[in-house]
């Protein structure tokens, strides 16, 4: 139990749950999938019979150990206790149910991948942010990150009494198909732009030193504007900054 309140661990134990989750990913055999978070593996279980090429990763090592064992021997499953975050691997649907705690993380990494679809297991606030629309209490930067790159769908709420040990909160099953890649400086100014949320767009663009695209006229507030908008701005930010001839420091004359 120490482990599991030390990595905030609710590990998904109902039958019924996994297996929509497995439906919903509806993966098909010549498919790359990758699991995060195996936990003691019962999605894992029921994956690693329906793809040619499952990749599961989990930091704690007792669980890595025990589902190695396990497992291990599968032909069409390799484990790592490892950070997935710092992967570089292809892939093209993920399956995970994270630590609450990882979900901001998972969704920035996702946005600067390439892939076809994910199945997430994300606390029910979370899930209810990732869809949120301008002007919305829960429109946050995640909120624009999420739904540039991708479309939402949460398909249903898990009940906290489906996980050992119950987190406080209810979680739902999240589906997003891939629609495009951000670069990490465009996630960093949708990020800073979204910390002066409250401002009308001037006045933030102007604190964090950067500049309206022209011919883009409107002041409305940050967290009224569309994702697309947010995007077209962090994209200028971003050009413009890749653009902007580094400055070569002068040269001394010798004498």
């Amino acid at each position: 139990m120490r482990r599991q309140r030390r990595l905030g661990q609710h590990y998904l134990v109902d039958e019924a749950t996994i297996s929509r989750i497995v439906e919903v990913a509806a993966i098909q055999t010549t498919e790359k999938v990758i699991e995060i978070g195996t936990g003691r593996g019962a999605l894992t279980r029921l994956l690693v019979g329906l793809t040619d090429n499952l990749q599961g990763y989990e930091v704690d090592r007792l669980n890595y150990l025990e589902l190695a064992k396990e497992l291990g021997h599968n032909p069409h499953l390799a484990l790592h206790n490892s950070d997935a975050f710092e992967s570089t691997s292809g892939f093209d649907v993920l399956v995970s149910s994270l630590p609450y705690s990882e979900s901001s993380t998972l969704i920035d990494w996702l946005s600067q991948r390439t892939y076809q679809r994910a199945v997430l297991v994300l606390q029910e606030d979370f899930a209810r942010k990732l869809v949120a629309r301008p002007g919305e209490q829960a429109y946050r930067a995640v909120s624009v990150i999420a739904q540039v790159c991708s479309q939402i769908d949460i398909v249903s709420t898990v009940n906290k009494l489906s996980f050992d040990p119950p987190p406080r909160v209810n979680s739902c099953i999240v589906t997003m198909k891939h629609l495009r890649s951000l670069r990490s400086a465009q996630v960093g100014v949708i990020k800073r732009l979204f910390s002066q949320k409250r401002r009308k767009l001037r006045a933030a663009l102007k604190t964090l030193g950067l500049e309206l695209p022209s011919p883009y006229t409107t002041d409305a507030r940050v967290n009224m504007l569309r994702p697309e908008e947010v995007l077209m701005i962090a994209t200028h930010a971003t050009d413009a900054g890749e653009e902007r001839p580094r400055r070569v420091p002068s040269r001394t004359r010798s004498s």
